[in-house]
């Protein structure tokens, strides 16, 4: 047997291996939306339990084709700003790549995993605006955030060729920037524009706590959603000699012989993805809980706070700094969150801009702060603070201007909210003739 033919033996195992790989991934990743169903369900009052169990599942079901129309041709085609590179053809869905071609064993694993990603950040913004927007008005925001808005950060700054990762060494491999940072402020904008739930701040601006329905159920989606994340996280990771990279490409990124690389080329391995997520998990709901005094709620939020600011530098931190930030994030997410209500008169109904948006925020600067000068691969720049603080202004508006300025003229139509009347019966009965649970 020559060289070439051993060659190509391997390479086609690893294809075969990458695709078995990179399918798991995103069944998993499936797990993070039902988490994120069961979760805001449970956070709504029964009135409208039914509503905002239909909106995070018809924002899953058109991410899919949308995401298949345009958004993988913008995540690979935008790396150097809004002029789009020649692909020939490649991530178009008229092109063969795009179709069940038995020689191609990855770009449907991948437009998969990125579709569930794209799903991920229509959920984080889905929880923010529950019982006061329009259905129809929640799935448009939530394909423009899922398909486009986010899909542009990540040309940018989560691809080893984008201009903030060659220009500035922007690292961010789990994805706290790209995907938290960019929903969380994507949902702040739509809230300033949205609106409180009625009830939610009395004449003298004080605020009043509308409880969910059913704690039991935002527990069981909490959890469901951590074991989804390691689908999300696994996938974070580039299988060896695989994805869109050619092995010309990898070489040149110093890419070795084997091993994981991170999504740009650097080595990264499982062993620091699962240490760094179970560290700040524990860290984060540590710090939430004796911070809220023993709110479960929070604990359980604290845990996700944990994870996304250890998202970042998932593949450097040692695990004991991991736990520390993790405790950090659980301490911050509550007054965060109650400065940002008050400050202004927002009704964030799941703390999504402070666990999502604020923590991807510190996730990306953490690295700059404590990781300044690792080495990238290939002519990438090393990580430094200034890199990271240009990345995290980018995700910051990248999210906060579309959600702002299109929920802006959606309110101004008349489309964001529903009538106050229809809030007060419930948008179960009033919308859609419909009850949670039968005998209520």
């Amino acid at each position: 047997m020559t060289t070439e033919q051993l060659a190509t033996i391997v390479l086609g195992q690893q294809k075969v291996g990458a695709e078995a790989y990179y399918w798991w991934c995103t069944g998993f990743m499936i797990l993070i939306h039902v988490g994120f169903l069961m979760y805001e369900v449970g956070a709504t009052r029964m009135k409208n339990a039914v509503s905002s169990g239909v909106k995070n599942l018809l924002a899953f079901a058109f991410m899919i084709p949308t995401f298949w129309l345009f958004g993988w041709y913008v995540y690979l085609a935008f790396p150097n700003g809004f002029m789009p590179i020649d692909l020939g053809g490649y991530a178009s869905p008229w092109n063969v790549s795009m179709g069940p071609m038995l020689s191609d064993q990855e770009t449907g694993v991948f437009w998969a995993a990125f579709t569930l990603f794209a799903c991920t950040t229509a959920s984080i913004f889905s929880g923010s605006v529950i019982e006061r927007i329009r259905i129809s008005a929640f799935t448009f925001l939530a394909v423009i955030l899922g398909s486009f808005v986010w899909v542009i950060g990540a040309s940018w700054g989560w691809q080893y060729n984008g201009w903030l990762v060659t220009q500035w060494g922007f690292h961010d491999t789990a994805a706290a920037g790209v995907v938290h940072t960019i929903a969380g402020f994507f949902a702040f904008g739509v809230l300033l524009n949205l609106g409180p739930r009625i009830g939610k701040y009395n004449e003298d601006g004080s605020a009043n706590e509308l409880e969910g329905h059913s704690l039991v159920s935002s527990f069981v989606g909490l959890l469901l959603l951590i074991a989804g994340f390691f689908g999300f996280l696994g996938a974070c990771l580039i299988w060896p000699g695989v994805l869109i990279y050619d092995p010309a490409d990898l070489v040149g990124l110093g890419y070795g012989e084997g091993g994981w690389t991170n999504i740009y080329g650097s080595p990264a391995t499982l062993s620091s993805f699962v240490y760094n997520t179970l560290m700040g998990l524990a860290g984060g709901m540590i710090g939430a809980f004796w911070w809220s005094k023993g709110n479960p709620f929070w604990m359980m939020s604290g845990g996700l706070a944990g994870i996304f600011i250890c998202a970042s530098g998932l593949d450097i931190w040692y695990p004991g700094f991991a736990f520390i930030l993790g405790v950090f994030a659980g301490c911050v997410i509550i007054p965060v969150n109650n400065w940002l209500h008050n400050t202004f008169k927002i009704d964030d109904c799941v703390g999504a801009v402070t666990i999502h948006g604020v923590c991807g925020v510190l996730g990306v600067l953490v690295v700059g702060i404590f990781a300044s000068g690792y080495p990238a691969a290939g002519d990438i720049p090393p990580t430094s603070f200034v890199g990271q603080l240009v990345g995290c202004i980018v995700m910051v508006l990248t999210g906060f201007l579309p959600g702002y300025i299109i929920s802006y003229v959606m309110n101004a139509m008349g489309w964001l909210r529903v009538p106050d009347s229809v809030q007060a019966a419930g948008i179960d009965s009033a919308d859609l003739n419909l009850r949670a649970y039968a005998d209520k």
